[in-house]
């Protein structure tokens, strides 16, 4: 539990398994609380896990900065411990205080904004009105599906409005929804909606992670957005599509038969770039060709490639 170590514990700079040495000047010392806790690369639970405490541990902390929400046993916090010495983050949470903020502690850079260029709850409202069910969720969920997009170099307003209307229709931008009705052990989840043994067996395998054994894991706050990017950007090669303005690829490498929800998600990319860049420009494509009509899920990365260097339909 958080609350059971003291401050006091914190400040006595006893060390776990030797990683911290000399307290630099700058730098407080606390407390970490648990095994296994991650140092990540930065505040974000997406960003990369550069190490992982074993035990409890003495950090020296030189500041802090505002991230990711943590909720654990203990309590929450969306505060970072920026830790040099493990060259990352350690969420707050972690931190055997009994305040969400380190005491005493200043902010890195003096700004706790996320970096400029994110997407804000009042972005998709505007590009997708009542599409966005439940905002609190969303909002929720933002922080790690802007670090997702930017890990993906979905950075322009046309990757952008294709990411975000993809994941509105897929999920409605809520990082844990579950397909409804869907009793399938691989099922359905998350942000991209990852479907099949066949996606949740490479995803797993990219992140170090057992989804096909948890695939709950697919629909956490800690994985759904780098799924999602995951498969933009590994199992497919969707930014390409979206540069060309090319929606009807984009729902092909998303993988569904080709129909009505085409024209549906391809307005949804209109409206964002509306937003986006105040006009829609001309030549989007929202319809697939031949090659593109059929249910493309379950083809591997190469075999979508091929389709459209041949031509050919799906057999």
């Amino acid at each position: 539990m958080r609350r059971i170590l003291t401050t006091g514990l914190a400040l006595t700079g006893l060390a776990a398994g030797g990683l911290i040495a000399a307290t630099p000047a700058h730098a407080a010392v606390f407390q970490t609380y648990g095994t296994g806790v991650n140092v990540r690369s930065d505040a974000y639970l997406s960003s990369p896990v550069v190490r992982t405490l074993p035990g409890p541990t003495s950090i020296d902390v030189d500041c802090q900065k505002a991230g990711d929400l943590v909720t654990v046993s203990g309590g929450s916090s969306r505060w970072w411990a920026h830790v040099p010495a493990l060259g990352g983050y350690v969420s707050v949470a972690y931190v055997a205080i009994p305040e969400d903020k380190l005491p005493g502690v200043p902010e890195c850079g003096g700004n706790p904004n996320p970096p400029s260029g994110d997407i804000t709850l009042a972005d998709v409202q505007a590009m997708f009105g009542s599409r966005i069910a439940n905002p609190s969720l969303v909002n929720t969920g933002l922080p790690s599906l802007n670090q997702a997009m930017r890990d993906a170099n979905i950075n322009t307003p046309y990757r952008k409005a294709a990411f975000l209307a993809t994941l509105v229709h897929e999920s409605r931008l809520e990082y844990n929804i579950r397909e409804i009705g869907d009793t399938r052990p691989y099922g359905g989840r998350g942000y991209i909606q990852l479907t099949g043994d066949f996606n949740y067996r490479p995803a797993g395998q990219y992140f170090g992670i057992d989804l096909l054994g948890n695939p709950e894991l697919a629909r956490s706050l800690q994985w759904s957005a780098p799924i999602a990017r995951w498969y933009w950007t590994v199992a497919r090669n969707i930014n390409p599509f979206a540069d060309q303005l090319n929606m009807g690829k984009v729902n092909a490498a998303i993988g569904y038969p080709a129909g009505a929800e085409d024209q549906r998600r391809c307005d949804s990319f209109k409206n964002a770039i509306r937003y986006l860049t105040g006009s829609v420009p001309a030549g989007v494509v929202c319809t697939r060709s031949k090659a593109y009509a059929g249910d493309t899920s379950k083809l591997t990365r190469a075999q979508f490639d091929a389709l459209g260097k041949t031509g050919g339909g799906l057999g």
